[in-house]
């Protein structure tokens, strides 16, 4: 199985995210994959877990500063998404791609799974 995860550009922190969401009001403050999973409802989207139930892509998500060195590197801007394969972590989508998703869950998972399936 290919290990995927989705890195949000926030802080995985009540502090981190309190300092994101004002940003986000303020017009700081961006992460396409944030608006994608859950926008302002902190138990997500009804529609990302929709798409989820039926896709067979595993995502992990996870925060900025949950990343390991190599893993930032990779990622590099965020949003990201990023994969492990063959021991070695590559960029499969950046924060353009993942924001032209635009709350389209399902959408966002099969191009995920496109990608996989052409490494």
């Amino acid at each position: 199985m290919t290990r995927i995860v989705g890195v949000y550009n926030a802080d995985g922190s009540i502090l981190g995210e309190f300092n994101f969401a004002i940003g986000k009001a303020i017009g700081r403050r961006d992460c396409g994959l944030c608006d994608l999973t859950h926008g302002w409802n902190p138990f997500g989207k009804p529609s990302w877990r929709n798409a989820c139930s039926v896709s067979s892509v595993e995502i992990e998500l996870v925060h900025r500063n949950e990343l390991t060195s190599d893993q930032n590197e990779v990622a590099g801007d965020l949003p990201a998404v990023i994969t492990l394969l063959d021991g070695t972590w590559r960029k499969l989508m950046s924060g353009d791609e993942i924001s032209s998703f635009k709350g389209n869950g399902s959408g966002f998972l099969a191009e995920i799974e496109r990608l996989v399936s052409e490494l």
